[in-house]
This record gives C-alpha cells, structure tokens and sequence, in this order.
C-alpha cells in the first residue's frame, strides 16, 4: 500500500513538471495570455482534465511556473558566481557571458521568461507579479553579494552602492534583452558589456 502511494505521488510530480515544462517552451513565444491550458497540456502529453488537479487556477499555474523558472535560473547563477579560482569581477564577467550566450537572438532554448513575461502577467495577476518580483530580487541579492566580495578582494571598484550597482546592472541587461528583441541583433550585448566593465570598473587580469 504504501508502495502504490508513492508511486503514485511520483506520477502526478513528473505530470505536474511535464505541464511546467512544456509551458517553458511555449511561453517565451507566445506569451501568458495567449496561450491556452490545452495547448500546454497536448505539449506535455497529459490528460486535460488534470489541470486543476495540480493547479488551483490559470493565476497559481503561472506562479507556480515563475517560481520554478527562477529557482533553476538561480541555481545556475549560484554556480557561475562560486566558480573556483577567479576574482570576484571575473566570476561576474562571466555571468554577463551567460546571460549574453543564453538570450541571443540566435538562441531558442531557455529565454529569459522576465523579459517575455513580466510586464504582460504584472498587470494580469498580483500572485505572478510577486513572483516576478521576488525572483528578481534574489538576482539582485547575489548581484550584491559578489560586488562587495569584489570589493574586498580588489578585483572591482564602484562609485555607487554595491545594492544600487546591482540594481542598475539588472536594469540595464534587462532592457539589453528587450531591445536585443526589438532590433533582431546582439549589439545591446555588447554596450551593456562595455557599460558594465565601466561601472565596475573592473581591474585588468594580473
């Protein structure tokens, strides 16, 4: 008995991921409003009347998604920035690669969902715009970590706050992203690079 109850915890887990997962693929094209839960659950493969089983409300699905979203981006975050055996400015330099490798208009797989999604959902739902919100600000908590680490080490210098270094620097890769998008080319990449080089003021490599 106990046996069966487990199994059948694992399979409504790998059926709730599979709609998550899906829904990762299909909403950095097409946005949140105008996808419809069948579409999501064809793409998963699982049966349209398990929706509500795991999800209270189209709202909860999609806060439920942002949160995962978040959760894995951060993680990979978290390892880019312990890196072993580079400066704090390096580490950081190299996040800034991830993130212009990873959302180039010539990627199709793992584009940024706050990019596509924030302003669209922070006007459709209160749950989604604090999801938003909250997964931002765990980038900008480690933003700011890693300057004032940079600080201590010597391997940046900034003119601001670390706090409010972190939060220009999210700001501008953001909008970076977005225009990325609009004009269909990289150059925003390589400004905000150049831009960011700047405002950390990054010391030269021994």
């Amino acid at each position: 008995m106990g046996d069966s109850v487990s199994d059948m915890k694992t399979i409504q887990g790998d059926a709730r991921e599979s709609i998550l997962r899906a829904a990762r693929q299909i909403l950095p094209h097409k946005g949140f409003a105008s996808v419809g839960i069948a579409e999501i659950l064809t793409a998963a493969g699982v049966p349209k009347g398990s929706f509500y089983h795991f999800f209270g409300s189209k709202d909860a699905f999609g806060e439920a998604l942002m949160q995962g979203y978040y959760a894995d981006y951060l993680g990979n975050m978290d390892r880019i920035l312990a890196e072993p055996g580079l400066t704090s400015a390096q580490r950081l330099m190299n996040y800034w690669q991830y993130w212009r490798e990873t959302q180039s208009v010539d990627v199709y797989e793992g584009k940024c969902l706050t990019v596509k999604l924030a302003a669209e959902v922070s006007d459709l739902s209160e749950s989604m715009r604090v999801a938003v919100k909250e997964g931002t600000a765990g980038l900008i908590d480690r933003l700011e970590r890693t300057i004032t680490a940079g600080l201590e080490d010597g391997s940046l210098t900034i003119d601001a706050s670390a706090r409010d270094t972190a939060q220009a620097l999210c700001d501008m890769w953001l909008g970076a992203s977005l225009m990325v998008k609009v004009h269909r080319d990289n150059s925003p990449f390589d400004a905000a690079m150049t831009v960011t080089r700047q405002l950390l003021q990054v010391a030269p490599r021994p």
